[in-house]
C-alpha cells in the first residue's frame, strides 16, 4: 500500500518530537488514507492491567481521540470504548475479524497474561455457556495476527501484575504466543505518541518498525534519559540531592535516568507540558523490563555515585557491570579522569 510519507521522513518525524508537540495530529491524514486504501484492522485486548495504557492513549491532544479512533485507525474492538459487549464483542468484533483476516490485522494487547489455574484469575467473556479465559483468548487471536502490540510495560514484561510474589502467576505476551512477531512499547504508561506512532507504522507501510534487543522501536526507545537530562550539570559536577525538591542530580533518591531507554527528555507529557523528571520526580525506568523489580526511590548499588565517585576510571567501569549502564559508566569516567570530580578534584582543592 503506497503512502505519499516515506519511511525515512517518518522515522525522521518521530524522532523529532521536541518540534511535533503531538505526533498524532501530523500523522492523522497520512493514516486516515491508509485506513482508506484498506489497512489492515487492529483488535485491542486488555488483561491485567490498571487501564493506565488506555488512558494514556485517549489522552492525546491533536488530534482529540475521537478523530484518531474514528477516522485515523482502523480499530474494530477495544473493551473500554466499543459499543459491543458479550458475545457481540467475543464472536463478531473479535473472533470474527480474526477469521476473515487470517494474518491481516494486528492485535494490541495491554496488560499482562494471568496462567496460575488454568488462566481462571482473568476471565473476559463467555464462549457456548464457558468462561474465556484472557490466556485462551490472546492465544487465539495472536497466533491468527500479522503481529502483536503490546502496550506498556505489563503486557510487555509482566510489569506490577508479574513481580513477586506474583500469586496469579502473570507473564508477558511473548511467553505466551510464539512464531508472531511482537513489538513492545513499554511504558507505565507509554506516551500516546509511541502508542499512535507504532499504530501508523504498522498501518502506513504493513510491517513492524525496527526494534532494539527487547523488541521496543528504536524511533522511540533508542536514547537513554541520562543522555538529554536537564539535571546533567549536576551529575557532571557531583552534585546529588539528599531529598525531593533539593537541586541536584536524583540519583542518590532513585534516579534510573541511566538505564532508562525513552525519548520522554524531549518528547514531553500532556500536550509538551511536562516529564517526572521536569515534576522534580527521579525516573523509575518504568520502560525496562525490570520494572518494578528494584527500590523505586531508593540508590540502586549499579548505581556508581556517592562513595563509588571517588574510584579511578578503572574501578568505576567495573563498579557498573553490565550494558544497560555503559552509558553512566563512561561518564563517571571521563570525569574522574579530567579531575571534575574523585581525586584529581580533591588534589586540586588542596593545592588552592
Amino acid at each position: 500500500m503506497p503512502t505519499k510519507l516515506s519511511r525515512r521522513d517518518f522515522i525522521r518525524l518521530c524522532a523529532g518530537s521536541a518540534a511535533a508537540i503531538s505526533l498524532s495530529g501530523y500523522l492523522a491524514p497520512f493514516m486516515a488514507e491508509a485506513v482508506a486504501a484498506g489497512a489492515p484492522p487492529v483488535i485491542w485486548l486488555q488483561g491485567a492491567s490498571c487501564t493506565g495504557c488506555s488512558i494514556s492513549l485517549l489522552n492525546t491532544v491533536h488530534p482529540d481521540i475521537q478523530e484518531v479512533l474514528l477516522n485515523t485507525i482502523s480499530l474494530r474492538y477495544h473493551p473500554n470504548i466499543s459499543a459491543a459487549a458479550g458475545d457481540l464483542a467475543i464472536k463478531d468484533a473479535i473472533y470474527k475479524v480474526a477469521e476473515d483476516n487470517p494474518k491481516g490485522f494486528f492485535l494490541v494487547v495491554e496488560g499482562s497474561v494471568p496462567t496460575g489455574a488454568d488462566g481462571l484469575y482473568c476471565m473476559v467473556g463467555e464462549e457456548n455457556g464457558k468462561p474465556i479465559p484472557f490466556m485462551k483468548l490472546v492465544q487465539d487471536i495472536g497466533s491468527q495476527a500479522q503481529a502483536i502490540l503490546n502496550f506498556g510495560t505489563c503486557s510487555a514484561f509482566g510489569g506490577i501484575p508479574a513481580t513477586p510474589p506474583n500469586p496469579t502467576e502473570c507473564k508477558p505476551v511473548g511467553d505466551i504466543v510464539k512464531n508472531v512477531p511482537i513489538i513492545n512499547v513499554p511504558g507505565c504508561p507509554p506516551h500516546p505518541d509511541w502508542m499512535v506512532g507504532t499504530i501508523a507504522h504498522v498501518l502506513l507501510y504493513n510491517d513492524i518498525p525496527e526494534l532494539d534487543t527487547f523488541g521496543r522501536p528504536k524511533m522511540f526507545f533508542e536514547n537513554i534519559i541520562h543522555d538529554n537530562c536537564p539535571r546533567r550539570q549536576y551529575f557532571d559536577n557531583a552534585i546529588f540531592a539528599k531529598n525531593f525538591s533539593e537541586p541536584g542530580c536524583l540519583l542518590e533518591i532513585g534516579c534510573k535516568g541511566p538505564i532508562a531507554h525513552c525519548d520522554a527528555t524531549t518528547r514531553l507529557w500532556n500536550g509538551g507540558v511536562n516529564w517526572c523528571i521536569k515534576s522534580g520526580a527521579p525516573c523509575i525506568a518504568c520502560t525496562e523490563p525490570e520494572f518494578p523489580g528494584w527500590p523505586m526511590y531508593e540508590r540502586m548499588p549499579s548505581m556508581p555515585v556517592g562513595s563509588a565517585i571517588t574510584a579511578t576510571a578503572d574501578q568505576v567501569g567495573l563498579v557498573v557491570g553490565g550494558a544497560a549502564v555503559v552509558g553512566i559508566a563512561g561518564h563517571l569516567a571521563g570525569n574522574v579522569l579530567t579531575g571534575r570530580i574523585g581525586p584529581k578534584k580533591a588534589e586540586k582543592e588542596g593545592d588552592k
